[in-house]
């Protein structure tokens, strides 16, 4: 299922809309209904609106920026977004406040019981450097990786354990 913002060049809420999207990681295919004749007529026949921004997911429709509407939206796709049942900080900033070397990846700091995060064999303190071979080097980067999981997927993270690193799978 994907996010389709429909928007034109010159609306500002547009630009809200998919900065508001943006920053909270969620993906979108924009369609601008001012140089497609068929995503207008698409939003039309979808929704009856022809004033932009229209934002579809799932069968939802957000017309303008509304922002509750926004974050409604938004809770419904992390509802359906696999999650690997962790809390994670930045590891750069928790080595830093613990008088040590600045480390790059996502701290864990807890991992919920029964979670694919505790299938994997994950703790509390790890460091995940990797995500299916994308370079983590940050809470905000794993929060980006997994907004492109969907559930089947196999993942697969390296981590650091002390001086030790290792890598683990599982599919979520």
């Amino acid at each position: 299922m994907q996010v389709t913002i429909y928007t034109t060049p010159t609306c500002p809420y547009c630009q809200l809309a998919k900065a508001y999207l943006a920053e909270r990681g969620v993906q979108f295919q924009e369609r601008d209904v001012a140089a497609d004749p068929a995503a207008a007529a698409e939003v039309v026949a979808r929704t009856g609106q022809r004033a932009v921004p229209v934002i579809t997911y799932n069968g939802q429709v957000v017309i303008g920026f509304d922002r509750a509407g926004l974050e409604r939206l938004v809770a419904a796709i992390r509802a359906q977004r696999p999650s690997l049942g962790l809390s994670v900080a930045d590891a750069s900033k928790i080595a830093m406040r613990q008088g040590q070397v600045p480390v790059f990846g996502a701290y864990v700091g807890r991992v919920r019981p029964g979670s694919v995060g505790e299938r994997m064999g994950l703790q509390a303190g790890d460091i995940i450097t990797e995500f299916n071979i994308r370079p983590i080097r940050s809470a905000a980067d794993l929060e980006a990786a997994l907004n492109t999981l969907e559930s089947g997927h196999r993942v697969t993270l390296v981590v650091q354990r002390g001086d030790r690193t290792f890598r683990t799978e599982a599919t979520v």
